[in-house]
């Protein structure tokens, strides 16, 4: 393994391919969003035609729409506390997935409405200094001024795209 790649299980393995494959100097841009909001899957399709050499990550959008009620409810079943699911491996593999993909991002794009995770990753990579973007839609019912943690704060992606860009 290269010294400078992640490695997120400490392992001397390989890493996997779509690792190999990243450009580490080419930007790439973590897709933040609900499971249920089918308009994260079109931005990260916009972005892509605007960026095509750039990575675009919303792989996790694979997952069904209710899958955290889904993890809830077998977790539950099982006797398991929240704080013990947490620490399960299947919360952990896919805690691991994402994260993995944070850190390798140089781009963050909210897209609203979403839930705590794409808040608190929003956080995480605007702690590791990412350009960040969060994208408005609909009313706009409550307001938040920790949005403003964010580069841009707009209702219009193409603002995001212009501002990325350049």
């Amino acid at each position: 393994m290269r010294e400078n790649q992640y490695d997120p299980h400490g392992s001397t393995d390989e890493p996997p391919e779509f690792l190999e494959l990243r450009n580490p100097v080419q930007p790439y841009c973590y897709i933040m969003g609900a499971l249920k909001n089918p308009n994260c899957q079109v931005h990260a399709m916009t972005l892509r035609q605007a960026f095509p050499e750039w990575g675009v990550f919303d792989d996790w959008q694979a997952a069904h729409p209710k899958a955290d009620d889904e993890w809830k409810a077998y977790e539950s079943a099982r006797g398991r506390t929240y704080q013990e699911a947490l620490r399960c491996p299947a919360a952990q593999n896919v805690f691991q997935f994402d994260k993995q993909h944070l850190d390798l991002s140089t781009h963050g794009l909210l897209i609203l409405p979403s839930g705590i995770s794409a808040h608190l990753e929003l956080g995480y990579l605007r702690g590791r200094e990412c350009r960040t973007a969060i994208l408005l839609t609909g009313d706009h019912d409550r307001w938040d001024v920790m949005y403003a943690f964010a580069d841009i704060v707009t209702d219009d992606l193409m603002e995001v795209i212009e501002a990325w860009n350049g």
